[in-house]
């Protein structure tokens, strides 16, 4: 007989945000516990989490049956939530990811699993080495990002990528950095970006600003050819362990589901995802 319990439908709701009311989904936990871990995500950056929102809700509806709330946002400017993306701030997203944690531990959750994708993953680092690092029990990181700027100057390549289907290859991300350093917002692939937002995530380095946190990291990596992790990542996770954090890796063969062109999923990576945090909620 199949005993596994069945969390109930998703809730939606409005949370009220600093900049404007947020879009959230919650979903709720299986079965009944005093204490239990729950889940938030931090969400990737633009178009990533349109290519990542099956694969999120997958393995969303399997952290609910083992038991845990799971809360998925829509940070300002994204999604159903208030603001259009030229009006995202990074400072203000990690005000949102706060809030969505504060809402957890209210309705009871024991502790938190801060679960962050590519860029997301920085906002999971931050936030977790704050205010709330006493309730944050693990990270949960699925291939994420370790520098700002780099990450950045891919996104920049998109709408190069673009303008030479049109035949104007002129723009560079050297001319383009400048444009936002002189105050313009742009456009790239159809999100418009400020300069103050891009200014934050340019500034973001794992590297030379190793997080202050105590809690252990789960870091997981994908490839198509089973190799494992990148050297930069190699080097991030002994720099975390090297701070005295405990990090298991984990290389997962899948496609890059974030930037595939057509949306996709990994076989299995629900219930691996439920095994790295443990069959059951604590």
């Amino acid at each position: 007989m199949n005993t596994r319990a069945v969390p109930d439908a998703p809730r939606p709701f409005f949370l009220d945000g600093s900049a404007g009311a947020l879009f959230a989904l919650h979903l709720p936990a299986a079965g009944a516990a005093a204490t239990r871990e729950a889940v938030l995500l931090f969400p990737p950056f633009a178009e990533e989490m349109n290519k990542c929102r099956r694969q999120v809700m997958l393995q969303a509806r399997a952290f609910a049956a083992s038991g845990r709330d799971v809360l998925l946002l829509d940070l300002h400017g994204t999604g159903e939530s208030a603001g259009d993306f030229g009006d995202a701030r990074w400072d203000v997203w990690i005000d949102d990811l706060e809030r969505g944690a504060r809402w957890l531990l209210e309705r009871g959750a024991g502790s938190l699993c801060f679960w962050g994708i590519r860029l997301g993953a920085m906002q999971a680092f931050a936030l977790a080495g704050g205010a709330l690092s006493s309730q944050v029990s693990r990270l949960l990181l699925w291939q994420p990002v370790v520098n700002g700027k780099g990450f950045f100057t891919q996104f920049l390549r998109l709408r190069m990528a673009a303008q030479l289907n049109t035949g104007d290859s002129g723009e560079t991300t050297a001319s383009l950095r400048e444009q936002l350093a002189g105050g313009e917002s742009l456009e790239v692939a159809g999100y418009t970006v400020s300069p103050e937002l891009a200014g934050s995530i340019d500034a973001l380095n794992l590297k030379t600003e190793l997080p202050a946190i105590s809690c252990p990291v789960d870091w997981v990596e994908f490839s198509t050819r089973g190799k494992g992790l990148t050297p930069a990542s190699k080097a991030m996770v002994a720099a975390l362990e090297g701070a005295g954090v405990t990090v298991a890796t984990h290389a997962v063969e899948g496609e890059p589901f974030w930037n595939t062109p057509e949306t996709t999923t990994v076989d299995g990576l629900a219930s691996s995802g439920v095994a790295m945090l443990g069959a059951k909620a604590a």
